[in-house]
Formats: C-alpha cells, sequence, structure tokens
C-alpha cells in the first residue's frame, strides 16, 4: 500500500504479543495474568512507524478478529481514509498510531509537532488497585499510599467495604472508582452520599452502557465519567445530561486522529475530559500522553502493572507519565 504522498509502498506486519502483569489484576468482570496485544509494524523507505492495541472482549473484539480487520485493510489508503476504512475500535487504532508514528520519522519532527500541539510534559497519573477483598484492598492501597491518585475498581456487591478499606489504608491520597458497569441506578444512589463522604473525586461508568437514561435527572454529588458509554464524537449527543466526564481511550476511539477530535469537542461541549488506557505496554500508552495534557484526570497507569514492557518504555516519575522518547513513538 501507499502512504499519503503517493510515494513508495508500505508494509503492514502484525504480531501478538504477550506481557507478563506483576500480579493477577480483577475487574467485576474476570481476572487476568497476562496483557494479550496486537503490535503493528508499517516500514516504508527506511523508516518504521508503530502502534499499539488491545482487543477488548466487552466490544466483541479478539486478537484474531482484530488482525483480521487490519490484514482486510486496501492496499492503499491514507490516515484520514483510514478513519472511515475501519469503525472506531482496537484495529483502527493501532494503525492509525502507527501511521503518526512513520509520518513524524519520515517528517523529521515529533508527533506533537505534526499535530499542531505545545511540547508536551509529564501528567501525574492514576495508579489502579485491583478488585480483590477489603483486607487485601486495604493492603494494596497501604502499599501505594506514596501515590498521589488511586483509582479502585469496584462494581461487586460488597463495594463499600472496599472503599473503607482503601481510605483507611491510603488516607491521604486522591481516589477515583471504576464500576466497570456493575451498579444499578438505586446502587449508585445510595452509594453516592458515601463516596463523597470518602473524598472519592469521580465515578467511571456506574451503569451498563445501554441502562444509562436512569442518570438523566439523577443527583451528581461526585462527577460521573462515561467510559463504556463514550467511543468517539458520535457518542456525544447520547450522553447529555448523564455524564460530566468523557474517558477517551485510543483503543476506543480508533486512535489518535479521532481522539483528539473528540477531546476537542468534549472540551467545547462543557465536559471534563479523563484520558483512560486498557493494560498494555508503553507503546500503547505513548500516543495517549498527548491527549492527556492539561485534562481532569489521566490514566496511564497500563506499564506499572506489567511484570515486563517495551525496550525503550515510558518514564514514571514523581512527575508522573512523561512523553515518549522517538525511540518508542512519535
Amino acid at each position: 500500500m501507499k502512504d499519503e504522498d503517493g510515494g513508495g509502498s508500505l508494509k503492514i506486519t502484525v504480531t501478538k504479543d504477550v506481557f507478563k502483569l506483576a500480579q493477577v489484576f480483577t475487574i467485576s468482570r474476570g481476572s487476568r495474568t497476562e496483557a494479550n496485544v496486537l503490535t503493528v509494524k508499517i516500514e516504508k523507505d527506511g523508516f518504521t512507524g508503530w502502534g499499539e492495541c488491545v482487543p477488548y472482549a466487552r466490544y466483541n473484539e479478539t486478537l484474531d478478529s482484530v488482525t483480521a480487520e487490519i490484514e482486510a485493510l486496501p492496499a492503499e489508503f491514507t490516515r484520514d481514509e483510514l478513519q472511515t476504512l475501519l469503525p472506531a475500535g482496537a484495529a483502527r487504532n493501532a494503525v492509525d498510531c502507527a501511521m503518526w508514528d512513520l509520518e513524524a520519522k519520515a517528517a523529521g519532527k515529533t508527533a506533537w509537532e505534526l499535530a499542531g500541539l505545545p511540547q508536551p510534559g509529564p501528567e501525574i497519573t492514576a495508579y489502579t488497585l485491583s478488585l480483590d477483598t477489603a483486607e487485601n484492598m486495604q493492603k494494596q492501597a497501604a502499599e501505594n499510599a506514596f501515590r498521589p491518585l488511586l483509582k479502585i475498581k469496584l462494581g461487586t456487591a460488597n463495594d463499600m467495604p472496599r472503599l473503607e478499606a482503601v481510605r483507611a489504608g491510603a488516607p491521604d491520597a486522591r481516589i477515583i472508582i471504576d464500576a466497570n458497569e456493575g451498579w444499578s441506578a438505586a446502587d449508585y444512589a445510595e452509594l453516592a452520599p458515601h463516596l463523597l463522604r470518602l473524598g472519592v473525586e469521580l465515578v467511571e461508568q456506574p451503569l451498563p452502557a445501554g441502562e444509562d437514561d436512569a442518570l438523566i435527572g439523577m443527583e451528581r454529588p461526585v462527577p460521573v465519567c462515561a467510559d463504556e458509554s463514550c467511543h468517539d464524537r458520535t457518542s456525544l449527543p447520547a450522553m447529555k445530561g448523564k455524564y460530566d466526564v468523557v474517558n477517551i481511550k485510543l483503543d476506543k476511539t480508533g486512535g489518535l486522529t479521532e481522539a483528539l477530535k473528540l477531546r476537542e469537542e468534549a472540551l467545547a461541549l462543557g465536559y471534563q475530559v479523563m484520558v483512560g488506557c486498557m493494560v498494555g505496554s508503553s507503546l500503547a500508552m505513548a500516543p495517549a500522553t498527548l491527549v492527556a495534557q492539561g485534562v481532569t484526570v489521566t490514566d496511564l497507569d497500563g506499564p506499572l502493572l506489567l511484570a515486563e514492557d517495551r525496550d525503550e518504555p515510558l518514564i514514571f516519575d514523581d512527575a508522573g507519565v512523561h512523553p515518549p522518547k522517538a525511540a518508542l513513538w512519535g
């Protein structure tokens, strides 16, 4: 296939990679011990662009189905054309980000320069505590109490003891929670005052995406963030009156191109922005660091949950997650 300037052919390679997790990671939908990702490599004229995606069963994606989508692309297309060739999702994300990387290297510029963005800097990121017993979650919280922002996976019948335990383990940390569509409207209404009491700053996707009309007119003392209810800009009209924050994930938007547009439109409509991730390597997080600049919440902790990472991983320190070096991406 050919790139945007009509030059030499492009070669796209898709590989399946596995990264072991530092510990078992559990959410309300299940547990895992490894991150299974797809790595896309695009080569042209001596330059190589890289992208990564994490197929998600919640959206009927598998490693094989996403690979098939990528391999079925036509022989020639531009990055702009890609936005209509593939739907928003993991396949388009990996290809889109690889094309950004390739274009940046071919132009001798950074991806943020090509996008017309200010030079990015580090952003404080949330660190996710896996769903577990209250006792074990308190232990996790205590071990990570030095981190400024903790994210708690909830969405079960015994969430309050877990939340109380985490607050006891990390009394000074900022806390956000992710219910992963695990609550009913009645659950949220009952829990909301307690969330406020315990200093929770944000609640991600408390209700199933198909049942979130119940949020219309409901008092939201803690800001409610759309995750599964928001994929790309086409999701925004249906969110009106339900949500205060939009969680932008590149595996949902289908890449950096749409993510930047979603961020712009969401902010224009008055939403706050969170930038999140699936559990993947530094390569998956790298493009998202550009979207995360100055947002309300950054949640790009995927590499922190891994026991192994890419050869040129992102830097995480007291200042937060830093933008990638060119050896990784962009």
